[in-house]
């Protein structure tokens, strides 16, 4: 039976990106769509063992946008959010709601 609960080709891992060890986030079907920088002292002593495992694998530069591959030299444009998580557009605000929503923060200010 089939709970209708939608499947997740997301994932993480840790990777040396630009010399520096980051953790890059990614889908499975259309590829790298984000990382972050960490230290390694912030992990645990099974965490270390899986970034040292991990960092031979997937080695990377990323310059204005892209991510190429330092081993296999394949490069890739980094996926927008919104192609990842397609539902996120419903609540994003627009700029003109923003506008009016500072406007009356403003008004409701100066009446007090």
């Amino acid at each position: 039976m089939k709970t209708g609960a939608k499947e997740s080709n997301n994932g993480w891992c840790f990777a040396m990106i630009n010399g520096r060890l980051a953790e890059i986030y990614f889908d499975k079907k259309q590829g790298i769509y984000g990382h972050c920088y960490v230290q390694r002292k912030e992990y645990t002593k099974k965490e270390k063992k899986m970034i040292d495992s991990d960092i031979l694998k997937y080695q990377f530069v990323y310059r204005k946008g892209c991510y190429t591959d330092r081993k296999r030299k394949i490069k890739q444009k980094a996926i927008t959010i919104d192609k990842v998580f397609p539902e996120i557009r419903k609540y994003r605000l627009k700029k003109n709601t923003i506008k009016i929503c500072e406007n009356i923060i403003s008004k409701q200010k100066s009446v007090f």
